[in-house]
């Protein structure tokens, strides 16, 4: 499709002609140097005799420098007919066109062509007073109708033509316009203007005009294009004025604008015919040029970024990034083919691709029917991230160490193998990764919150910016102190450390600044203090508490009998006091009572109190007898309790103590009398007692009230408590009971005589005093005599 200009805008350039058509020829000024344009390297180069391109033919200009590829063998056919007017030779020094370079300047293009109303080689190199030469040219016809203007009122034109055949549905290039115009009030009222001219080379269609500002802002041209000036001639489309040549000096040119693309769209396969033409309007006074970039004239196909952004010849691509390729051609009726490394793609028939990996993707454009398609390469050069993260440094000072020392953060921030690290202190500098990095990273002399900027690299350009925040505070000296550094056994101390916000103890868990502890033997503590940020002691503090030794005493509880002694000894120790709870302060005492006695042992520093229960021992008993009746032979079996847990000999006595032996064993008992027996643990009071009563029973009775053996008499045991007693048949059937009142048998039941027989008694009673209960039985034999 060709693009035509709106008209509204030919109206609006209409008008700024006929405005300026009344406009009298004026008189050249003379410029003054400034001390910019006095320094070498201000200005651009143009037709140098330093570069190859500035004795290029303008054929050779077109192709090589203004037409991307140039050097395609088969782009480069399709532009035929060039042509420049005034045709000026090569080697004319006042040609109206020519070779530029921006050399050391900041001008936008690199280098390009440029075509000028005056001389071309006047446009920069060094200072010029004036810029109104004549090139020789004249005015040109269409340039007059497509701008709507006189064809008389267009003066020194220089005209660049060439056909093409576009393999690209669209074309386009870019440029940017300087003229003397910028000069007081002529940019109100002087139109030097500048037009690209489009048209197929057949079918007699109208020229376009490419030359026109983005959204339909209007042509290019001088009164268009200008910031305000004065107050009756406002600003209009500033914001395409690159400025006034003042600061920055980069032509002889009063001023410029900023650069600008020229965009049209064409039908791939047809011939089309390009003019471009710039002219002064209403006089030859104060030129202007135009200056077309170097390979930004494209008729073939570009390679695009994901923003619609044209892409270099190669990129760089790290970690394998998937890279989306659209080539700047859509048209269904064309034929796309991408190849990886000359290696054609299956599939890949569309104008988009994605690169997954490092190469080069090349792209060929095809119109049916034509053996030359538009290529496009680009080469994706591969490279892998370090791992980075952001990190802190903590500097702890002291008196010696007052700087950071980064390359000791390196390993914290990045573990990849042969990673390069960049520390910067300004962002922007470590965007651009420029030089203005840290040199010296072993002595930086950094503030404590300052935050650096660090370039992780690969040594390629794989790289990765993160923070680095470094903290500094001084390195704190712990202290440490005790509530008492000597104590009791058991005794608890509080240790307080100081110096530090926290603490690293190296006997205790947590990081708080006192400690209670409860000691039993000598201890050595101690600690770190550990600053706000985290900077810790160089050395610990350290403190021993003393544990002075234990008093101990053998004192223990004891046993003895009532009206018995015992000593308690509380032991000796170094410089033990005592004092008794029975206000004694010897180390030993005699106690005859039961009780609890303690006692205060003061060493000089602890005290300590002990105590000792004297209890009732536990007295020897009787646990049986064997009394003999016919030998008057009593034994007597007893049990001796151990007293203090140490067993001790017992004797005996039967005759209320008041004598004693070692034998258990006793002869010559009287009958029917009563014993008590003692058992005592020698050397004790400890005595226990048992009543025995020796009683002699007859095997026989005789009823016959001769006065021998008439009755079966138990009137002894009725001094015992619960005497009770009965005689049974062989039959077990009881036929008399005794009691307190019927203490004898005389053979009867009921007033009647029994027959003869044996007989079968049981009988129990008490002793008082040992409560013991006394169980006989036995038989006897009842002789009734008629």
């Amino acid at each position: 499709m060709i693009r035509y200009l709106p008209i509204c805008l030919l109206f609006l350039f209409i008008s700024n002609f006929s405005f300026s058509q009344s406009q009298q020829p004026r008189s050249v000024l003379k410029k003054q140097a400034s001390i910019q344009s006095k320094k070498a390297g201000a200005f651009i180069d143009v037709n140098a005799p330093g570069y190859l391109e500035s004795a290029y033919s303008i054929e050779k200009l077109v192709k090589d420098v203004l037409i991307s590829s140039g050097t395609n063998t088969c782009i480069t056919p399709n532009v035929s007919n060039v042509k420049i007017t005034p045709n000026h030779a090569v080697g004319d020094a006042n040609r109206a066109w020519g070779y530029f370079h921006k050399a050391t300047t900041n001008f936008p293009f690199k280098d390009g062509i440029v075509l000028s109303t005056g001389y071309a080689r006047k446009a920069g190199n060094s200072f010029e007073s004036s810029n109104s030469d004549t090139n020789g040219g004249g005015s040109d016809a269409d340039l007059a109708q497509v701008l709507g203007v006189t064809e008389s009122k267009l003066y020194d034109a220089v005209l660049l033509e060439f056909d093409f055949v576009p393999t690209t549905t669209q074309i386009k290039f870019n440029y940017l316009i300087a003229s003397d115009e910028y000069t007081g009030t002529f940019p109100c009222n002087y139109a030097d203007a500048f037009a690209i001219l489009l048209r197929p080379t057949s079918g007699g269609a109208a020229y376009t005009n490419m030359a026109i500002l983005p959204g339909g802002a209007g042509p290019v041209s001088i009164t268009n294009i200008h910031p305000a000036i004065g107050s009756t001639c406002g600003a209009v489309n500033q914001q395409y004025f690159g400025g006034y040549n003042t600061t920055n000096v980069e032509t002889n040119f009063n001023g410029r604008t900023v650069p600008l693309t020229a965009v049209a769209d064409v039908v791939a396969g047809q011939e089309y015919h390009f003019k471009m033409v710039i002219a002064d309007f209403n006089d030859h006074s104060f030129d202007s040029a135009v200056f077309l970039e170097g390979g930004s004239f494209n008729i073939g196909v570009d390679l695009l970024g994901p923003g619609g952004a044209k892409l270099p010849s190669d990129i760089n691509v790290c970690d394998n990034v998937p890279q989306v390729l659209t080539a700047s051609v859509s048209d269904p009726n064309l034929l796309y083919q991408w190849y990886y490394n000359g290696t054609l793609i299956p599939n890949a028939t569309t104008n988009v691709v994605t690169a997954a990996q490092p190469g080069t993707y090349t792209i060929e454009v095809s119109v049916p029917g034509n053996p030359c398609p538009g290529k496009a390469s680009i080469e994706i050069h591969g490279g892998t991230t370090p791992e980075a993260f952001d990190a802190t440094l903590l500097l702890c000072t002291t008196p010696d160490i007052t700087t950071f020392d980064l390359s000791t953060i390196k390993s914290s921030i990045s573990t990849t193998p042969g990673a390069i690290f960049k520390f910067y202190e300004n962002q922007a500098d470590a965007v651009a990764e420029n030089n203005n990095y840290i040199q010296n990273i072993l002595n930086y002399n950094g503030t404590d919150g300052q935050i650096l900027h660090v370039v992780v690299s690969n040594g390629g350009f794989c790289r990765k910016l993160v923070e680095l925040k470094l903290l500094k505070e001084e390195t704190p000296t712990a202290q440490l102190k005790a509530s008492s550094i000597q104590v009791c056994p058991g005794e608890t101390v509080t240790l307080t450390a100081e110096g530090g916000n926290t603490y690293l103890w190296s006997n205790f868990p947590g990081t708080g600044n006192m400690q209670d502890v409860t000691l039993y033997q000598s201890t050595v503590f101690t600690v770190y203090a550990i600053g706000e940020k985290g900077c810790k002691s160089l050395n610990p503090a350290t403190i021993r508490i003393e544990v002075t030794p234990e008093i101990i005493s053998p004192l223990a509880d004891v046993e003895m009998c009532d009206g018995d002694r015992v000593t308690l000894d509380a032991g000796a120790g170094p410089k033990y006091k005592y004092k008794w709870s029975t206000g004694a302060t010897t180390q030993k005492i005699d106690v005859e009572k039961w009780g609890i006695y303690t006692v205060e042992i003061d060493n000089g520093y602890c005290k300590k109190t002990f105590s000792a229960k004297v209890m009732g021992a536990a007295i020897p008993y009787v646990i049986g007898i064997d009394y003999q009746t016919s030998k008057k032979t009593l034994t007597i079996a007893a049990e001796n309790p151990p007293m203090n847990n140490t067993p001790s000999s017992i004797e005996y006595s039967i005759d209320n103590g008041i004598t004693w032996q070692q034998s258990n064993i006793f002869t010559g008992l009287l009958d029917n009398t009563n014993y008590t027996i003692q058992v005592r643990r020698v050397g004790t009071h400890c005595i226990g007692t048992f009543d025995f009563f020796t009683l002699q029973i007859n095997n026989m009775i005789t009823p016959n009230n001769d006065g021998i053996n008439d009755v079966l008499d138990l009137k002894a045991l009725g001094q015992f408590k619960n005497f009770t007693g009965s005689i049974y048949d062989r039959y077990g059937v009881e036929m008399f009971r005794f009691s307190k009142d019927t203490p004898t048998w005389d053979g009867t039941v009921s007033g009647k005589r029994l027959p003869s027989a044996t007989y079968w008694y049981k009988f129990t009673y008490e002793y008082p005093k040992s409560k013991t209960q006394m169980n006989w039985s036995g038989w006897i034999m009842l002789k009734n005599r008629e």
